[in-house]
């Protein structure tokens, strides 16, 4: 089977020239429209009208989320998208021939549920694969077999894995769930709010206090739904989370595996103040109503977003790729009154929601001089540091772990369909990897969480043949002593990747048929992610809520009139949760019915 899937890629990708082999391997835009690609552009009008009542810049799935819901609400709308296929970061490329890669993001969980059912995205085509179990941690130890640790949702049997390294911990796991499962019931509803408006608080008009008023609500009802315990769930949000789970477990893989969720896609060690609400941010999903469940959407990512671009379109709007906007075009009182694109084509509109990081709708799209002084410098100030290389890899076998191996018949078991996850012994190996970084060199030994969908999806791939995706960290966006992210640096990182794997599952790097390999700068160029921050600008808690991109602007509104930011660096922040877009397209539409 392995030779037949080796052989069938090898005739394939012996059709493409040397020379997009080469690009390749850089990580380039080689990469075919799917046919769901071809059916979200032909649902589109056939021809883009010279105005509309909003223009969305950007088809992420936030873009897409927003085009619906302006849409659905009567406006005319229009979505244009630099890239040949839609759905920013949560896309499915075909990068190596015959294998379909979610080449971004490559999970889901986080999308709100209002979603699912407003825009009936079922109904669209969307279908999601639960995973369970979820977390397998396999070690490195001197002991025949060596141990794993599985996780799954079936509390007796996770409570069994545990117990091999702490019959303590184990006893404690489900009072750490209870515990932090009350805190994200808290925070769930400020995900579908605008942060309370406190420049409006402050004028002097009645109406504007009483409407701000009214935003406090949903910040009340976390209080008071957190109680007496609001101290300790207070140092969760701003502690290390090193120090909380020292507080409530003893065992190192135990705490490494669960720190994971709080440093990924964060330039942050779990020593790291705050680091509490990244894994807050991480759990806060859920899938068939399960909380903090994560699975694969059948198709890869980019199936969900065909699913919302036809949800979208179904509605009315008019959505168009490789229609790159060059500015935002502005009246004479300063107000916001459409988009440019590169071709030179002028597309006017009342409103203009941009799904770009808030780096390129500020500082990319706008002239400089009409924006205040100091909101500029905020927008310059945003941390936007990444640690985060992604690999996507075609492989001709599934790996077998030495903690677990496979089974004579080489098909998947149950730790195939989990998240997994590498050089996780114990927390003081994700600190020393950040350290490296920090310093700006790659990591020696980094953090890796490998996912094989094609385990629940095998149409992704040839057939016994696999899709592997690595998402690594730490690497820096720059590196030390002005060393270029070039063609050697890249290779050099994915074989200390692919050496670490090899360690716990020997054969890997035999059965490897192509990789992709985006450093921070490929995530940056392919995907707009700036600094290649997956989240458009890290999660600390200086740059959320209240400061999301900037303080007094937290509320999708932005300093030119008419112009709304809807993408991840605005309030809730990154992640395939939809809700930036749903929000900001509830706060424009407001503004449009006082125009």
């Amino acid at each position: 089977m392995a030779g037949h899937c080796r052989g069938m890629a090898a005739r394939l990708w012996a059709r493409l020239s040397m020379g997009c082999r080469s690009s390749w391997l850089q990580g380039c835009r080689l990469s075919l429209r799917l046919p769901g690609a071809r059916q979200a552009h032909a649902q589109a009008a056939e021809r883009l009208q010279r105005e509309y009542d909003a223009v969305v810049i950007g088809a992420g799935h936030n873009g897409l989320v927003a085009a619906a819901y302006l849409q659905q609400a009567g406006l005319r709308t229009a979505v244009l998208e630099r890239r040949h296929v839609l759905g920013g970061a949560a896309v499915t490329e075909e990068i190596v021939p015959g294998f379909k890669f979610s080449r971004a993001s490559y999970l889901l969980s986080l999308l709100r549920p209002q979603i699912y059912t407003e825009l009936e995205l079922q109904r669209h085509g969307l279908r999601v694969l639960p995973r369970d179990p979820y977390s397998f941690t396999p070690l490195l130890e001197d002991k025949s077999p060596p141990r794993s640790l599985l996780l799954g949702h079936d509390m007796a049997q996770t409570q069994r894995q545990i117990a091999q390294f702490s019959q303590k911990d184990a006893q404690a796991y489900p009072e750490y769930e209870m515990f932090m499962g009350v805190l994200v019931s808290a925070l769930d509803p400020l995900l579908d709010a605008p942060p309370v408006d406190t420049a409006a608080l402050g004028h002097s008009s009645p109406l504007q206090w009483l409407r701000a008023l009214r935003t406090l609500w949903p910040l009340l009802q976390a209080g008071l739904a957190l109680g007496r315990d609001l101290p300790r769930y207070y140092e969760v949000l701003t502690a290390p989370i090193s120090k909380i789970l020292d507080q409530w477990f003893e065992s190192e893989p135990l705490k490494a595996t669960l720190a994971t969720d709080a440093v990924i896609g964060a330039m942050a060690s779990p020593h790291t103040p705050g680091s509490g609400y990244v894994l807050l941010h991480h759990v806060m999903g859920q899938l068939e109503g399960r909380r903090g469940a994560w699975g694969y959407v059948a198709g890869g990512m980019g199936a969900l977003s065909q699913a919302i671009a036809s949800a979208a379109a179904a509605r009315g709007a008019h959505i168009f790729a490789e229609k790159a906007v060059c500015h935002v075009l502005l009246g004479r009182d300063g107000r916001a009154q459409g988009v440019a694109l590169q071709d030179g084509t002028e597309v006017r509109s009342k409103l203009v929601l941009s799904n770009a990081s808030p780096q390129i709708t500020f500082l990319e799209l706008l002239p400089q001089e009409q924006l205040p002084k100091d909101f500029v410098q905020q927008i310059r100030q945003v941390d936007t540091r990444s640690p985060v290389t992604k690999i996507n890899v075609a492989v001709d076998r599934l790996p077998s772990f030495l903690a677990a191996p496979n089974a004579r018949d080489g098909q998947p078991l149950p730790q195939h369909q989990c998240s997994i996850h590498l050089n996780c012994e114990g927390t003081h190996l994700l600190h020393q990897a950040f350290t490296e970084a920090a310093h700006g060199h790659p990591s020696s030994r980094p953090m890796i969480e490998l996912c094989i969908p094609s385990v629940l999806d095998p149409g992704l791939a040839p057939r016994g043949c696999h899709v592997v995706s690595l998402f690594t960290q730490y690497t820096p966006s720059v590196l030390a002593v002005g060393r270029p992210w070039d063609e050697q640096a890249r290779d050099a990182y994915a074989d200390t990747v692919f050496d670490c794997i090899e360690a716990y599952a020997p054969g890997f790097k035999a059965s490897v048929v192509g990789r992709d390999i985006l450093t921070p700068p490929d995530l940056e160029r392919i995907f707009g992610l700036p600094g290649g921050n997956i989240f458009h600008g890290g999660m600390s808690l200086d740059q959320l809520y209240f400061a999301r991109p900037a303080p007094s602007y937290s509320g999708y509104h932005s300093p030119i009139p008419g112009l709304y930011l809807c993408g991840s660096g605005a309030h809730p922040g990154g992640g395939v949760m939809g809700a930036a877009g749903r929000n900001a397209a509830q706060v424009a539409l407001k503004d449009f019915g006082r125009l």
